[in-house]
């Protein structure tokens, strides 16, 4: 006789034990499932539309341009002449990283970046702080170039109409102003244009970008009429220390080399394509930076330059006598440095799009129009934000924010090299970092000693915006994971 209080015997498996949070944070989602996901948002896909031309210019958009035209100024008092050393290093430094990221974006050509890398090789919390770095990266790149348009636009108006915007509605709070309207105007331009959709946005900026090298080989060739080789008498006056300084604020002009890696899921061959976008767009912004800035000093005594973002411009007049040159490359700049802000802001864009497909942010972001293939709610929220950031916070703070975000994100793009050589020694690449460990190693090691030569003001603003990443992620994203959840068909 059976014992009527005795439970019913359970033939059903046990559930398997819960896995404890060490596991959860470190839990990775597999490279077959990133590229398998790849181009799927909310309601809608990202259309395959770019080659390697789109994508070359597509890096170069976003990275050249914003060092020499923007922050040249404020890096020269640093390093004095050697601000030349400052750009070599700067690129050295970014070439080891770029070298991490072609082979990634070979093997795992998908949206987010160093963030899906870091999610397919070191789990979930270190792409966590990875994304969240990379907002830095690029959101607050976006706010800090749109604040040095504002500047050119200026000289351009008193070129052309002798009048400026006035100084209230032109600087943020802290630079003199009231509200910075130049550059929420060049954001939400922008914004305009991605809306449109990826292609018709790579066009723009591939007219964009031409317009900007020209401008920059013509400054080459006026400028080099006034140089003065007396001005590289004192090479390192400052020593080593302010080349590393300098370096590390110039490394804010190489951000943005990596955007080619963002559009994984709208390139037409991304495995063949974006490796060779990568290294390509880096060359060359690396020799017109070197080139433009021996110029530029060679031009005008070093202990002359001030903070103006329009230093490129002032040195034209002064060279030529004539408003006339100064004025022709304000009008390029303006045109340059809104080429910047789009490509960045694409960045951006497609970051949290791959976010917000893994749970990790609000599923808005992830939403796709399907009359034009882009992420719009996304573009719009993201673009107000970086609009009003730069409206009200001043360029010098956000440069280094950036610079600092880009640095570790940078880093660990290095790290995740070597981890997924360990784990999937046999997954194709297209392309393969040369020495390897060695050159991620020392890409690692350059990333971290530039973010040693930044302000001890600039790692309390970096350690204010990770303790915020951290407490959002474990009360919003760890929960709403999609690799929290059990698996379906649909999540496979």
């Amino acid at each position: 006789m059976l014992d009527q209080g005795a439970p019913p015997h359970d033939n059903s498996p046990a559930a398997p034990p819960s896995p404890g949070l060490g596991a959860r944070l470190m839990r990775r989602k597999p490279v077959e499932r990133l590229v398998a996901e790849g181009g799927q948002g909310d309601g809608g896909s990202l259309r395959r539309s770019l080659g390697l031309w789109q994508l070359t210019m597509i890096s170069i958009g976003a990275t050249l341009g914003t060092g020499i035209f923007v922050v040249l100024g404020e890096a020269v008092p640093k390093a004095g002449p050697a601000v030349t050393l400052s750009f070599v290093i700067a690129g050295l430094t970014a070439l080891f990283s770029a070298l991490s990221y072609a082979e990634l974006a070979g093997a795992i050509p998908v949206s987010g970046s160093s963030y899906s890398y870091a999610y397919a090789t070191m789990g979930e919390l270190v792409a966590w702080v990875c994304g969240w770095c990379l907002m830095l990266e690029y959101g607050v790149s976006v706010a800090a170039v749109a604040v040095g348009w504002g500047e050119y636009l200026n000289e351009l108006l008193d070129g052309t109409l002798g009048v400026t915007v006035p100084a209230a509605l032109s600087a943020p709070p802290g630079d003199g102003g009231v509200f910075n309207l130049p550059a929420l105007i060049v954001v939400l331009l922008a914004m305009v244009f991605l809306m449109g959709g990826a292609r018709e946005s790579a066009r723009a900026n591939t007219i964009m970008v031409v317009v900007k090298i020209g401008a920059l080989v013509l400054f080459c060739a006026v400028g080099v009429q006034g140089f003065r080789s007396g001005n590289y008498e004192n090479f390192m006056p400052l020593g080593m220390a302010g080349v590393s300084a300098a370096g590390a604020t110039l490394f804010f002009s190489y951000i943005g080399f990596d955007a080619a890696s963002t559009a994984g899921e709208e390139a037409k061959n991304a495995q063949r394509d974006l490796p060779r976008a990568i290294l390509l767009s880096l060359a060359v912004i690396t020799a017109l930076y070197v080139l433009v800035a021996a110029v530029a000093v060679g031009a005008k005594p070093w202990r002359h330059f001030t903070d103006s973002e329009a230093a490129l411009a002032q040195i034209m007049r002064e060279v030529t006598g004539q408003s006339f040159w100064g004025t022709l490359l304000a009008f390029c700049a303006v045109i340059a440095i809104a080429s910047v802000v789009l490509t960045v802001l694409y960045g951006q864009t497609r970051i949290l799009f791959a976010m917000a497909r893994d749970g990790l942010v609000p599923k808005a972001f992830a939403k796709v129009s399907p009359k034009s293939g882009t992420p719009r709610t996304n573009t719009l929220i993201v673009s107000l934000f970086c609009g009003v950031l730069a409206a009200a916070v001043p360029l010098g703070r956000l440069a280094d924010a950036t610079s600092i975000g880009t640095l570790f994100a940078f880093a660990l793009v290095n790290v995740a090299v070597v981890v997924l050589r360990r784990t999937r020694p046999d997954m194709p690449r297209t392309f393969r970092v040369p020495l390897s460990p060695v050159l991620p190693v020392v890409g690692f090691a350059f990333c971290v000693w530039m973010m040693g030569s930044l302000s001890a003001v600039t790692w309390v603003v970096f350690g204010v915006w990770m303790a915020v990443g951290l407490v959002f992620y474990f009360l919003y994203g760890h929960r709403r994971s999609r690799l929290a959840a059990p698996a379906t068909p649909e999540a496979k």
